[in-house]
């Protein structure tokens, strides 16, 4: 019967397609991903309806402005400060500043250990000079787990790589090594904190797009002729092609109902790839009591006491300090009230600085326990393949997915979530176009993927 009501529909829709000799499209989610495929699809040709749960856009990448300037509480690095980035041209002609945390050939991911004032937990700063040598011994552990990494055909944990290696260097951070050589890609330029929030970028995007906010999606029924996509609110769209662009955690959650279901290959792609866990409490002062730094550091023997804070003054010339816990702890400042996670924040830092004055303003993320987003990032855990990236972004019929957890060379960020948007929008593109050759489609994001003159705005204080 569900199949009978679907091809009726779609017979309709497939008539009214015909008058305006326009393909459409439904993407769910309105995230950076979700957003750049319906941009790239209307710019296409396309009609185009976005679904988004929320009563905003920008999915994971949210910009607050409770303190009367802009604190992204999500996403806020850009990974790779060039033009090779996808997002570079977008960024360079809105004019948007950056503040670079790191070069290419810093030690840390996007952090310089030059930048750190690190303290133990008994609120002693770790001389610098210990730092720099503590550096150059992670920098060696590094090298040499890489050589073990070309050796071995079964992933593990560095904590077992750094027990092989032991011979040649000490230490035991906890990280993942992935030896069978699928690890994402580092564009160049080092790592950017965006000064002025994300938000900018992403309506700059979404502007003239058909975007519908509150309209939480729960069922997609989907085949060769076409998709019907139900809401929580008791609306239904039909389109030939649908894109998905919700978090991994949502897929996991199965919040979305597939008819028919997703193939067991897409399904074990969804189980198998893991979620992470890190959210901000952003800590709102009157005046600077802190070093003039860009982190300060919480060093333990233990991961749950590890934690740190980032310095937007440093950045942004604004008193806040955000702290950024994961994992575990993470998980657990979930479970409290939002005054409670800003008063433990606080204990922390008075830890480290035992001067310091009390907050004025306090902002608090969930993205572990947002039913929008049920995690923070995707990554592959130990013995999973690097491919399950692309597992999940392999289209089924006329269902296309899209997201960082579909982006295999650059998983977790907010250009690969971007750029597989632009995929999948190319890919819906293509398959309408092998079943309709009278249509005229243009090409995918043309105005924002030419190349630009107009240079990225860089500083670092």
């Amino acid at each position: 019967m569900q199949c009978f009501l679907l091809a009726a529909s779609y017979v309709s829709h497939v008539e009214k397609r015909k008058q305006t000799l326009s393909p459409s499209a439904i993407v769910i989610g309105g995230g950076f991903a979700g957003i750049s495929a319906a941009r790239a699809l209307k710019d296409a040709s396309f009609q185009v309806v976005l679904l988004e749960s929320r009563d905003r856009i920008g999915g994971r990448v949210y910009t607050d402005y409770s303190f009367s300037f802009p604190v992204d509480m999500g996403a806020s690095w850009l990974h790779g400060v060039s033009e090779e980035n996808p997002l570079g041209p977008v960024i360079a002609r809105l004019g948007l500043p950056l503040y670079r945390t790191s070069g290419d050939n810093s030690v840390l991911f996007d952090h310089d250990l030059e930048s750190y004032a690190l303290f133990d937990t008994d609120g002693h700063q770790v001389p610098h000079q210990l730092v720099k040598k503590v550096g150059m011994v992670f920098e060696t552990i590094l090298k040499e787990t890489e050589k073990l990494r070309q050796d071995v055909s079964e992933d593990m944990s560095m904590k077992e790589a750094i027990s092989v290696a032991r011979r040649t260097c000490t230490q035991s951070p906890t990280m993942v090594l992935m030896p069978d050589g699928g690890m994402e890609e580092l564009l160049s330029g080092g790592h950017g904190l965006m000064v002025r929030g994300y938000l900018p970028v992403i309506k700059k995007l979404a502007r003239g797009l058909d975007i519908r906010l509150g309209h939480k999606v729960t069922k997609v029924a989907w085949g060769r002729n076409g998709a019907k996509v139900s809401v929580s609110n008791g609306k239904t769209f039909i389109a030939d092609v649908a894109v998905i662009a919700v978090p991994l955690g949502v897929l996991k959650s199965k919040a979305i109902k597939f008819e028919p279901e997703l193939p067991e290959w897409k399904q074990a792609a969804i189980a198998d790839l893991e979620i992470g866990i890190e959210n901000k409490i952003a800590l709102h002062f009157d005046k600077v009591f802190w070093p003039n730094v860009e982190f300060l550091g919480v060093v333990s023997s233990s991961t749950y006491q590890c934690s740190y804070f980032l310095n937007l003054h440093k950045a942004t010339g604004h008193p806040v300090l955000v702290y950024m816990p994961a994992g575990k702890l993470a998980r657990d400042i979930e479970k409290m009230t939002d005054e409670a996670a800003a008063k433990f924040t606080f204990l922390q830092l008075r830890k480290i600085l035992p001067d310091a004055s009390e907050p004025i303003d306090y902002l608090v993320s969930h993205w572990g326990t947002d039913e929008n987003s049920l995690g923070s990032y995707s990554y592959d855990g130990v013995g999973k393949s690097h491919a399950l990236y692309e597992k999940l972004r392999i289209p089924v019929d006329n269902l296309f997915f899209a997201g960082e957890a579909t982006s295999m060379p650059y998983p977790g960020t907010v250009h690969g979530a971007f750029a597989t948007g632009l995929m999948a929008a190319e890919e819906c593109k293509m398959r309408v176009a092998e079943r309709h050759d009278d249509l005229e489609l243009y090409p995918v994001m043309a105005e924002e993927m030419a190349s630009v003159s107009v240079p990225l705005l860089i500083s670092r204080m």
